[in-house]
Order: structure tokens, then C-alpha cells, then sequence
């Protein structure tokens, strides 16, 4: 069997990713038991929480444990970054959203963005919003408004945290080693 895996989203398939980076995914909540996986070279899609390599880590008890077992090893800007698992973080966080909009109208993006919070458009496609949602359930929730190639951006500078969408595999390696290292003083002071 592989240790492979192929993550879809929206009819677009990401991967292949490892299986302890499919672990952490699913630690800081970016795979849901409803998320569709399936192993490298295979076509048939199922639910994460079905497949047996991962069914129990969708169990309360055993996500809290993965997550706890990545803190020690990792900088302190790795152990906040999207670890948010609630869908409410009982508190407004001030988010920035920046969406590339190419395949799908901008509309009903924007009032998906109205209905989640108070939101304010900066400049085309950038809107500051305030929210009780955490950074990763805004970003579910937004994704549903987006095309095959569209992207987006989420930062909770309450939280100094981000999600985002349809970037690649490279490019999400990219941002995730840029957003968990140290970050400079400058920008620190920005969330």
C-alpha cells in the first residue's frame, strides 16, 4: 500500500502528501472526516474518516493528542498556526480575505463574506471583515463560493494565523514555511 495521499477539493486534487502530513492536516483541521482522500495512484475518492489510517484521529480524544504530540517539536508560531478546531472562537477576530477571482463572479463571494460577519472591501477582491468564526471555518465557508481557479487568502490578525486555498502543493509548502518561522519583529507587531 501506498504512503501517499491525494486530497480533493472541489474536483481538484491535491498531493500526493505523506501520511504523518495527512495526520497533521488533520490535526490543525484541515481535513474533516467528510474531506475526500484516496491513496497515490488510486481514482476512487472516499471520506477521511472512513479510511482506517486515519478514522481514529477524527475521534476527539485522539485529534487532541495529535495535536498535542506536534507541539514540543515545533516553534511557538507553529503550534498557534491553524490549530483553531472550533467553529466559533467566542470572540471577533479582525481577518483579511484576498481572493483572485478568475472563473467564478466576485458576487457571490462577497455575500457569503456579509453573512459571516461585518465586511468592509479595502480594494477589489480584499475585504477586512470581523467574525466569531475561526480563520479555518471562514475559509470553509467561503470556499463554497469559489471556482476550479480561484484562490484564497485568510489572515486572522487577531490570532496571527491564516488559511488559504487552491495553491498548489508547492506553493502551500511555501507559505506554511514562511508563515511558522520566526517570524521578523516588523511583522510580529502587524497581528
Amino acid at each position: 500500500m501506498s504512503d501517499f495521499w491525494i486530497v480533493s477539493v472541489s474536483d481538484r486534487a491535491y498531493g500526493p502528501y505523506t501520511t504523518p502530513q495527512m495526520e497533521g492536516f488533520i490535526g490543525e483541521g484541515r481535513i474533516a472526516p467528510s474531506s475526500l482522500i484516496a491513496r497515490a495512484g488510486e481514482t476512487e475518492f472516499s471520506p477521511a474518516g472512513a479510511e482506517p489510517a486515519f478514522s481514529a484521529l477524527f475521534q476527539p480524544s485522539k485529534s487532541a493528542a495529535v495535536v498535542q504530540s506536534m507541539k514540543p517539536a515545533e516553534p511557538a508560531a507553529a503550534q498557534k498556526f491553524g490549530r483553531d478546531l472550533d467553529a466559533k472562537t467566542g470572540e471577533r477576530s479582525r481577518y483579511v480575505v484576498i481572493a483572485d477571482m478568475k472563473s467564478r463572479s466576485i458576487q457571490g463571494l462577497e455575500e457569503e463574506l456579509h453573512k459571516l460577519g461585518q465586511a468592509h472591501a479595502l480594494f477589489p477582491q480584499v475585504w477586512l471583515v470581523t467574525s466569531e468564526l475561526s480563520v479555518n471555518t471562514l475559509r470553509n465557508q467561503l470556499i463554497q463560493q469559489l471556482g476550479k481557479l480561484d484562490t484564497l487568502f485568510v489572515v486572522d490578525s487577531t490570532h496571527d494565523k491564516a488559511a488559504w486555498f487552491n495553491f498548489g502543493p508547492e506553493a502551500d509548502a511555501r507559505i506554511r514555511k514562511l508563515w511558522t518561522k520566526d517570524a521578523p519583529q516588523a511583522f510580529q507587531a502587524f497581528g
